[in-house]
């Protein structure tokens, strides 16, 4: 039987591996870069806060990683930025050429390090430092931490981690992401029966869809932006419902730019009533709060108070849930917007 403990909040400081000091974002350098350490000490402190403390995440097997991403793609990430600044590379890993499934066959791996990069980034805004595989990696320790909270009967748990992940496919990583932490513990929960993905960041999680496109044992569901205008541009409309036996458990619900509370929590309550008739044992949810009116990358507008009835919603589904931090840039207030959906999952105070 499930108790109402405390939402278990998982941790490890390893995340401060990956620092890069500038990225290429749409044609710009950028410095310093969004995604850097600072967002989960913003996250920490209004979680400590809150009352709530964070344990600190043990190790767990590399299959948990091959159970989602290809190997090639994982060897990259592990061994790629020694070898690209061993054949001359800056420090940095940003490639400049990427393939394209307009080449014909596809494209080849190329044998070049330089070229090797290409083959499985998808963008210039994922710089890879000495450190990124390390960080990626305390990420997977950290859902796994947070998955066996909830495999020993825990209600819900948090895993605070970075860089992001739901833009990591499963031979592909970009969009800040690396390898994709809410595929890693959806795969790992699918073992106890049917999973539910929640992806409420401003982006779509495109990695995410094509993990789970054709698995007719994992729904994913995502209220974003209107790819139209943001990233990732080439996936996350309506019509995306997946593909055979996956067929309609992939649902996109885009927003237009500038929609607040009461359209993007509408959306969030029709995702609910989807899952609900899917009637998964446990939910991850991809908890983005880029979606906050402030966040400097984001084109929604969510409220302090909508966080709060976010986290209402997301916690009425009442059943064992695993949240995934993955956006969410604005560093002032990201840390009240998590411990704001946190509050649902915590339980009622006893009697004085």
């Amino acid at each position: 039987m499930r108790t109402a403990h405390e939402p278990v909040v998982v941790s490890d400081e390893a995340h401060r591996q990956h620092d890069p000091p500038y990225e290429l974002n749409a044609g710009q350098h950028v410095s310093p870069v969004p995604e850097r350490p600072a967002r989960l000490d913003a996250i920490a402190t209004a979680v400590r806060a809150a009352g709530l403390t964070s344990r600190q995440a043990l190790p767990h097997d590399d299959a948990l990683i091959t159970a989602v991403h290809d190997p090639g793609m994982v060897a990259f990430l592990r061994d790629g930025h020694a070898a690209w600044v061993a054949a001359g590379g800056p420090s940095v890993l940003i490639p400049d050429t990427f393939r394209s499934p307009r080449w014909a066959r596809g494209g080849r791996l190329p044998a070049s390090p330089l070229g090797r990069a290409g083959w499985y980034v998808t963008d210039t805004a994922t710089p890879i430092v000495a450190g990124s595989w390390q960080a990626a990696r305390a990420g997977v320790d950290v859902v796994g931490t947070a998955v066996d909270a909830i495999l020993d009967g825990h209600h819900s748990a948090y895993a605070m981690t970075r860089p992001p992940g739901h833009h990591a496919g499963p031979d592909y990583l970009g969009g800040f992401c690396l390898l994709n932490l809410a595929a890693i513990a959806a795969t790992r929960l699918r073992t106890e029966g049917r999973v539910a993905i929640v992806d409420v960041d401003v982006h779509h999680g495109n990695g995410t869809q094509d993990v789970f496109w054709a698995d007719p044992e994992v729904l994913y569901v995502s209220v974003h932006t209107d790819p139209d205008h943001q990233y990732p541009y080439l996936s996350g409309t309506a019509g995306e419902l997946g593909e055979g036996p996956g067929q309609g458990t992939t649902r996109n619900q885009p927003r237009p730019p500038s929609t607040g509370d009461a359209g993007i929590l509408h959306a969030v309550a029709v995702a609910c009533e989807l899952v609900t008739a899917f009637d998964p044992t446990t939910i991850v949810v991809s908890l983005g709060t880029d979606t906050a009116a402030d966040d400097p990358l984001g084109q929604l507008a969510l409220t302090a108070s909508g966080f709060t009835q976010l986290g209402v919603l997301l916690a009425a589904l009442d059943r064992p849930t695993v949240l995934v931090q993955e956006g969410g840039y604005a560093l002032a207030t990201m840390g009240g917007a998590v411990v704001d959906v946190l509050a649902a999952f915590r339980p009622p105070p006893g009697p004085s």
